[in-house]
C-alpha cells in the first residue's frame, strides 16, 4: 500500500487541530516556515495542505495577511428548476428570500458581442453573429455565491424592449418572463452540470482557493419551436454551495 503523501498528511493535522480548537475561527496560523519546521517538511508541502484545506472551506487565504482558520459559513441552497420561475420578480432573489437570506447581483451587459464558435453551436447561430453577453454576479447576503455569462442572439430581442436583461420594464425578471414580453414562449431548458477546478478570475470574483472545485452548468433555453434563444455559463463554488435539482412531474 502506497504511503500517504506528505502534503494530505499536514493537512490532516491541520485539520485535527483546528477539531481540537487549539486554533479557532478566525485565528491566523502560523508561517509556513514554523508549520514546515515543526512536521519536518517543506514550505511547498505545507502550501499544498493549505490548499486543499482552502478549497474545502477550512482555511481561507488573505492577501498580505497570510491563512486563517474560516469563520462557519453556511451552503446556501441553489436550486436549479424551471418551477422556480414565477410570472413576475426574479427567481433568484425568490430563492434566496425562501432561504431568508438577502439576495442580489451585479451585472454588465454588452451588446453585439460576435458569437464565439462554442457559443455559437450552441445556440444554433453562425459563429460571429452579433449576441447580447451579460456577466452576472450572484450574491447572498452580500457573498458572492455564483457566476454566470448569459448569451442572447441579437436576432431574437435586437429592437425590443427586453434586448438589455438588466434594462428596461423588464429589467431582472429572467429570460423566462423576459422572452415572453417578446411573445417568445420557453418550453424548456437544458442543462449540463460537470465539475472542474476554478480560473484565477473565477476564484477571485467568488472569493475561493485559485483551483478549487466548482460545479460549471452550460444551461439553454428553447423555445417551443425548438429554437434556442439564450445560453449561460453558470459557476457555483462547491465548497460554499450545494446544487439541488427540483424535477416537476406531470400527471
Amino acid at each position: 500500500m502506497s504511503e500517504q503523501p506528505p502534503y494530505l498528511r499536514i493537512a490532516d493535522e491541520l485539520r485535527q487541530r483546528i477539531a481540537e480548537h487549539v486554533w479557532e475561527p478566525g485565528d491566523r496560523l502560523p508561517s509556513r516556515a514554523q508549520i514546515g519546521q515543526e512536521f519536518g517538511v517543506g514550505e511547498n508541502v505545507v502550501r499544498r495542505a493549505q490548499e486543499l484545506l482552502i478549497s474545502q472551506g477550512v482555511l481561507e487565504g488573505r492577501a498580505g495577511s497570510g491563512t486563517y482558520v474560516a469563520e462557519p459559513r453556511q451552503r446556501v441552497r441553489v436550486v436549479r428548476s424551471s418551477a422556480r420561475e414565477q410570472p413576475s420578480g426574479s427567481p433568484f432573489r425568490q430563492d434566496m428570500k425562501a432561504l431568508r437570506r438577502q439576495g442580489d447581483w451585479e451585472s454588465r451587459t454588452d451588446a453585439k458581442v460576435p458569437a464565439p464558435a462554442e457559443i455559437a453551436t450552441r445556440l444554433g447561430i453562425a459563429e460571429g453573429e452579433p449576441c447580447v453577453r451579460t456577466t452576472y454576479e450572484f450574491l447572498a447576503d452580500r457573498k458572492p455565491v455564483q457566476l454566470s455569462t448569459s448569451w442572447e442572439p441579437y436576432a431574437v430581442t435586437g429592437g425590443t424592449l427586453v434586448v438589455l436583461p438588466e434594462g428596461g420594464p423588464h429589467a431582472g425578471a429572467g429570460v423566462v418572463n423576459r422572452m415572453a414580453a417578446i411573445g417568445v414562449t420557453i418550453s424548456h431548458a437544458v442543462e449540463q452540470p460537470e465539475p472542474r477546478h476554478a480560473t484565477a478570475e473565477e476564484a477571485s470574483l467568488l472569493g475561493i482557493q485559485k483551483a478549487a472545485l466548482v460545479t460549471h452548468i452550460r444551461r439553454t433555453y428553447y423555445s417551443d419551436e425548438g429554437r434556442p434563444v439564450e445560453t449561460a455559463d453558470i459557476v457555483v463554488p462547491a465548497a460554499h454551495c450545494e446544487i439541488v435539482y427540483e424535477i416537476p412531474i406531470s400527471r
